[in-house]
C-alpha cells in the first residue's frame, strides 16, 4: 500500500481540472493548491529523510506499478488539454479568469508533463522515450531531451552549463539565460552526435529537425480543431510551462559548481552539485525529482529508488515554497547565499577577478 502514495501526484491534474470547470476564482485552483496548499504540507508534514533498505530496492526495481503511474499521465495530460481546449473555445472567459486557466494550465504540463517527460526520457526502452517526448510536445520544448540528455548531466555545475544558475543571478536572468542557451546547446549536441554517426543535417536521425516539424504540426492541428484564440493559449501555457521548469532548474543548482583537476578536466558530478529536498508532499507530487542529488549522481535510477545523502545541500523549503521564494530576488539571495558552500562562493569571485585581470592586461596592450 506504501507504494500507491504516489497517486498523491495526480492531485495536480485533479487540481487543473476544478479550475478547467470553474470561473472566477475558481480558475485559479491549481496555483492555489501547488504553492498554498502544498507549501503548507510541506510545513506541517515535516521531511523524511529515510532511504530504502536493500531488499526494498530489489523489489521496487522490478515492480511495474511505478512505471505504469508514469505512463498514465500521457492520456491524463492530453484529456485535460483537450478539455481546456475546448472551453476557451466555446467560453467568453474575463481576462482575469483567462491568466489563471493559463497558469493551471502551465502548472499542469510542468509538473505531470515536463517532470513526468524529464524521466521517462532517461529511461532505454523506446516506448518510454516515445512517451516523454509526446510529453515534452505541448510544452514546446523537445529539445529539452537532448541537452538535458547530452549536456546538462554532463556540464551540471560549470559555466558550461546553461541550466545551472551562477552565484547572485536572479531567476528572472536565468530564464533568459538558460533558455537560449540550453535551445542552442541543443543544436550544437545534435550536429555533433550526427557527426559521430557520419549523418548529414537532412538525416531523419535529426532529432532536432524533427522536433521542428512536430512541434509546429501540434499547433497547426490545434489551430485546425479549434481557433486562432485556442492556439495563442495553446503557445501561452507552453511558455509557462518551460519557464516553470527553468525554475526548477533555477533552484536545483543555483550557486553550486564543479571545480577542475590537475588534469584540467571537471571533477566527477558527486551527490553535493545539486540542491536536495526531503519534504514529504514535494517529493511524492513530483516523483522524487527533489531528492536531485541522487538523480545527477545516477540518473539511470529510477525515481523510486533516490536516495537522500548527508553531503547533499538541502534547500530550506520544498520546491513550490522554493520557487515562490525564487520570485522575490533579495529575499532568495539572503536566505539561499549563506547556505552555498563558501569554496564555491570564494572560486567565482577569484575567478571573475582572474577575468577582469585579464581584460585590463589584454587593453592595455592593445593601447600600447
Amino acid at each position: 500500500m506504501r507504494d500507491l502514495k504516489y497517486l498523491f501526484a495526480y492531485t495536480i491534474p485533479v487540481s487543473a481540472y476544478l479550475s478547467f470547470m470553474s470561473f472566477g476564482a475558481g480558475t485559479y485552483a491549481a496555483v492555489i493548491y501547488a504553492f498554498i496548499i502544498i507549501p503548507f504540507l510541506d510545513a506541517f508534514l515535516g521531511q523524511d529523510h529515510k532511504n530504502l533498505k536493500q531488499e526494498e530496492i530489489k523489489e521496487k526495481k522490478i515492480n511495474r506499478v511505478f512505471d505504469w503511474m508514469l505512463y498514465i499521465n500521457l492520456p491524463i495530460v492530453f484529456g485535460l488539454l483537450f478539455l481546456v481546449f475546448s472551453r476557451v473555445q466555446s467560453i467568453e472567459y474575463t481576462t482575469t479568469e483567462m491568466i489563471g486557466l493559463s497558469l493551471s494550465t502551465g502548472i499542469l504540463l510542468a509538473t505531470n508533463g515536463i517532470n513526468v517527460a524529464h524521466e521517462l526520457c532517461h529511461r532505454n526502452k523506446y516506448y518510454e522515450k516515445f512517451i516523454g517526448k509526446a510529453l515534452f510536445m505541448p510544452c514546446l520544448y523537445m529539445h529539452f531531451y537532448i541537452e538535458h540528455n547530452f549536456g546538462h548531466h554532463i556540464n551540471v555545475a560549470t559555466p558550461e552549463d546553461g541550466a545551472t544558475a551562477k552565484y547572485r543571478q536572479s531567476v528572472y536572468s536565468f530564464w533568459i539565460t538558460s533558455v537560449s542557451k540550453q535551445y542552442v546547446d541543443a543544436w550544437k549536441k545534435q550536429m555533433e552526435l550526427l557527426r559521430l554517426k557520419k549523418l548529414g543535417f537532412f538525416s531523419i536521425k535529426n532529432d532536432m529537425l524533427w522536433y521542428h516539424i512536430i512541434q509546429p504540426a501540434y499547433l497547426f492541428v490545434v489551430f485546425t480543431l479549434f481557433s486562432t484564440k485556442v492556439l495563442a493559449f495553446s503557445i501561452i501555457v507552453g511558455i509557462i510551462a518551460f519557464l516553470f521548469l527553468e525554475c526548477i532548474n533555477y533552484i536545483e543548482h543555483y550557486g553550486l559548481r564543479r571545480f577542475k583537476n590537475d588534469s584540467g578536466r571537471y571533477e566527477r558530478v558527486q551527490t553535493y552539485h545539486s540542491w536536495n529536498s526531503n519534504h514529504n508532499i514535494g517529493r511524492i507530487v513530483l516523483y522524487e525529482l527533489t531528492r536531485h542529488s541522487d538523480h545527477h549522481y545516477k540518473s539511470s535510477k529510477k525515481y523510486q529508488l533516490l536516495n537522500c545523502y548527508e553531503e547533499s545541500p538541502q534547500l530550506p523549503y520544498g520546491y513550490p515554497a522554493s520557487i515562490l521564494l525564487s520570485f522575490v530576488p533579495p529575499l532568495w539571495f539572503f536566505i539561499m547565499d549563506p547556505l552555498v558552500p563558501e569554496k564555491m562562493k570564494k572560486d567565482r569571485k577569484s575567478t571573475r577577478l582572474n577575468s577582469s585581470h585579464r581584460c585590463i592586461s589584454y587593453a592595455v596592450f592593445c593601447l600600447k
